[in-house]
């Protein structure tokens, strides 16, 4: 399964590269509002960093709209995969920008229904929110077997990328279940690598070894 840094934040990004772990980068409006330089020279960054496809979400709500504004982005770099909230006119759009080679990561999937759509028209990305399922008690990893399983049983090649990843089990899950991608927050995926028995382990083994040196 690969590995998504969702977030704008370019040092998080760059840090994340510097594991080894990153396959690509998710952006939505919120969180490149929170950055200070402009949206264009952010996205031209990250792309710069990471080989992998990094998400840039269009604003306008209407296919003709859509549509210029999706080519402008994916003109930025060629790793930008424009993201499209699930819609009639987003199933537009994405069926005009698949024709002409665009990638498109159709969001805010809250359903396998969605999804088959998004698929059907072409997206070569569906991202399933998962933790706004669960904040209302609905089972998010459920939607995610659903999605895996339909896209499975016809050779479906648009990837899912499990998003509104709130915990490291969230991850695991996406894993089991075989998604292709989870888009994780930068605190999650640091929480990923940590654990308290390493942690004690690695004192343990200080301790001893400082009584060897002494």
């Amino acid at each position: 399964m690969k590995l998504f840094l969702d977030t704008a934040n370019f040092d998080e990004i760059r840090e994340v590269a510097s594991w080894g772990v990153l396959d690509g980068v998710t952006t939505n409006p919120s969180l490149c509002s929170k950055e200070t330089v402009s949206f264009e020279d952010n996205i031209r960054r990250i792309c710069a960093l990471t080989p992998g496809p990094v998400s840039a979400e269009c604003v306008s709500l209407k296919a003709d709209e859509i549509v210029p504004e999706a080519r402008a982005l994916a003109g930025l770099a060629p790793n930008v995969a424009v993201k499209i909230p699930v819609g009639l006119e987003g199933l537009k759009a994405t069926k005009t920008l698949a024709g002409e080679g665009v990638a498109v990561n159709m969001t805010l999937v809250f359903s396998a229904g969605q999804a088959l759509l998004a698929a059907k028209a072409g997206a070569r990305f569906v991202s399933p929110f998962i933790g706004r399922l669960d904040d209302i008690s609905e089972d998010g990893m459920a939607l995610v077997e659903e999605i895996v399983e339909i896209f499975g049983n016809y050779r479906i090649e648009t990837e899912v990328i499990v998003a509104s990843v709130r915990h490291p089990r969230h991850v695991i899950e996406a894993a089991r279940l075989g998604a292709d991608i989870a888009t994780v927050p930068f605190a999650v995926m640091g929480k990923l690598v940590r654990h308290p028995l390493t942690d004690i382990g690695i004192e343990r083994f200080l301790a001893d070894w400082r009584k060897v040196k002494t």
